[in-house]
């Protein structure tokens, strides 16, 4: 079995775990409503102590950049908090266990404090590389891109690293820097192939919108908007959760070798939160 055949292997290995363990979608949505509130959340404080004016102005400028940058420091905390419990209830899957929701949270809460360290870190790594290509020309931008691509591959398995091998960021990211040269056609593949499923997906809400304006003129089109971006978000949910699964999948391939298989247990209760 090649490469390529293997990522394709461990990208249904994903998509049969999402449909067996469809409350994993729940980790997520609440990833996703978290990290809006706390966006939200800090931009409605600013505006509601100084008004829109006065966020730019002054030293109010330099105070709201502060803001921005502890709230998308919290933002990204929030977001490898619930990826890291999805993928610790994706590997009980793929061992054959049986997963509940209270699995993934209390395997992400047992790592808290390597996943804030790892969040304030990669933040601030984000934050350098978004103020170093505001600043520089075509050239540069291009440069400081493909170093965010190199950074985006070299961190592609740290979230699992963290919470199964106990370890910080800096060890985490050479860890996840060597598993990923070890098995960089599977995850290409296996990414890929997860990526063009969705994109096709996403295109089926393309003919609601134009069967929409040609019931309804305007407002059929935009019904039909309304339907297509609802099949979107519902699409863009499943489409992360499945991606978070693959990462699990990926990594246990590359500590183990174990591509994938059926998974022999059922559900024995229907509460997911037992």
């Amino acid at each position: 079995m090649g490469r390529i055949s293997r990522g394709w292997e461990m990208t249904k290995t994903s998509l049969r775990v999402i449909k067996k363990d469809k409350e994993l979608l729940i980790f997520p949505v609440l990833s996703g409503v978290f990290t809006l509130l706390i966006i939200g959340g800090f931009i409605a404080g600013m505006f509601l102590s100084v008004g829109w004016d006065g966020m730019f102005e002054g030293t109010m400028a330099y105070a709201f950049i502060g803001v921005l940058v502890v709230a998308y420091a919290l933002a990204y905390f929030v977001v490898v908090f619930f990826n890291a419990a999805l993928i610790g209830c994706a590997m009980i899957r793929l061992e054959d266990g049986v997963p509940h929701l209270r699995d993934g949270f209390r395997i992400a809460r047992e790592n808290l404090g390597r996943i804030a360290a790892w969040a304030l870190f990669a933040a601030t790594v984000g934050l350098i590389l978004r103020a170093i290509q505001e600043r520089v020309g075509f050239l540069g931008k291009i440069l400081v891109g493909i170093v965010g691509i190199a950074w985006a591959l070299a961190t592609f398995f740290v979230v699992p690293v963290l919470i199964f091998e106990k370890v910080g960021p800096l060890s985490a990211m050479k860890r996840s820097s060597g598993l990923f040269k070890n098995v960089w056609g599977e995850t290409l593949s296996g990414s890929i192939g997860l990526g063009l499923i969705f994109i096709l997906l996403g295109l089926i809400g393309l003919p609601i919108i134009i069967v929409g304006a040609l019931l309804g003129g305007f407002t059929g089109a935009m019904v039909g908007f309304v339907i297509a971006a609802i099949y979107w978000v519902v699409l863009a949910i499943v489409a992360s959760a499945a991606n978070g699964v693959l990462v699990a999948t990926l990594y246990r391939y590359a500590t183990t070798g174990k591509v994938s298989r059926q998974f022999a247990s059922e559900r024995l209760i229907a509460n997911p939160w037992r």
